[in-house]
């Protein structure tokens, strides 16, 4: 649908009457928070409408709102239709809308200062967080322990200070013994530190720091070609590594090292596969472990009580024959499960349980 150029009264009127006639004909749309459909509407809004809009925000409100928009994906028509007729907008709501980095940098290139939108795409593309301290507690504390050897020890002693005390503790572990008890002391004997003094330490990390690591952090191709792969259906995950092989061994092998399938799971401690089945139904993890290996089995049946594991086993018996897409599902739904639990980090998850073997 072409909204007329010429705006006028009847213009808008008719293009009102028009959205609002598709929209009592469909189901409503699921809710969407505000800064979520404000970063859709600039999306919609595009170079030739955004500008005088981009100019009235503060970093503050830019910042917030190229998150979103990086994190959009895909919009469909329909959302952005009912957003044009609440904000009563001219531009058409044929098609999609695509969220990414590169879209929302490109937009801010038109209209803030090239540094500007360098430092907030660098903050965004970095470590989560509200604030620098809430990034910082998700650097790696090897990375983070790297960089801040370089750095005055009453610089390290107020970072380490604003930090949350398990990570602090990390790096200082990290730390030349040195330079960590030089840290320890100036902590020990540090006061209450000025705003000014904060400020100027946020603002050195942010330029000097979080800035050379959201160049560095830029995803490898092949983690994201894992993911994507991890959710395929055996069949087509086996068709597309074969036929990679075939092209590119040495890819295809990075990809199938970076993945983390159902059979990973058996690397689980004993604390994460018990907490991983009490949140997963049985039934599921029953047909899961249909055409699972002896070793996977036993695995699972090895972390539960020997009435719960024959329950199991009983069960698995009465099913029968299963579809090998339900238990792809099945399977499918047991690793994302372990990922969530993972980042919520309730269970430990890893590829190699070399670095946690116990030496005597």
């Amino acid at each position: 649908m072409a909204v007329p150029q010429t705006t006028n009264h009847n213009d808008i009127s008719s293009v009102l009457s028009t959205l609002a006639s598709r929209q009592t004909n469909r189901p409503k749309s699921k809710p969407l928070s505000g800064p979520k459909r404000a970063a859709i509407l600039m999306l919609a809004l595009g170079e030739q409408y955004g500008g005088k809009i981009w100019a009235m925000l503060d970093d503050d409100e830019v910042r917030e709102l190229s998150v979103h928009m990086s994190t959009l994906g895909t919009v469909e028509p329909e959302v952005v239709e009912d957003l044009m007729l609440e904000f009563v907008s001219r531009m058409s709501a044929s098609g999609a809308l695509m969220g990414n980095f590169d879209a929302t940098e490109r937009l801010l290139q038109q209209y803030l200062p090239a540094e500007r939108v360098t430092g907030i795409m660098d903050e965004i593309r970095g470590p989560a967080g509200r604030n620098m301290w809430e990034k910082l507690s998700n650097v790696q504390e090897e990375v983070l322990a790297n960089y801040l050897k370089n750095e005055y020890p009453q610089t390290i002693a107020v970072v380490l200070s604003k930090l949350k005390p398990e990570h602090a503790a990390r790096v200082l572990a990290i730390l030349p013994e040195d330079i960590a008890l030089d840290v320890v002391g100036r902590m020990l004997r540090m006061e209450a530190v000025q705003k000014e003094v904060i400020e100027r330490v946020e603002q050195t990390l942010r330029t000097e720091f979080m800035s050379n690591l959201s160049q560095t952090r830029r995803r490898d191709a092949h983690e994201v070609m894992a993911e994507i792969f991890n959710n395929f259906d055996r069949q087509t995950e086996t068709r597309f590594i074969t036929s990679l092989e075939e092209e590119n061994r040495e890819s295809a092998e990075r990809i199938k090292a970076l993945m983390f399938t159902f059979d990973d799971l058996i690397k689980l401690d004993a604390g994460s596969a018990q907490t991983l089945m009490r949140n997963i139904d049985k039934d599921k993890l029953g047909i899961a472990l249909k055409s699972a290996n002896e070793e996977v089995r036993s695995f699972f049946l090895g972390n539960m009580s020997s009435r719960a594991g024959k329950m199991l086993m009983d069960d698995m018996a009465a099913m029968g024959p299963v579809r090998l897409r339900d238990v792809d599902e099945a399977q499918a739904l047991l690793v994302n499960l372990a990922k969530d639990l993972a980042a919520r980090g309730e269970i430990t998850l890893t590829k190699n349980r070399a670095d946690d073997e116990l030496v005597y």
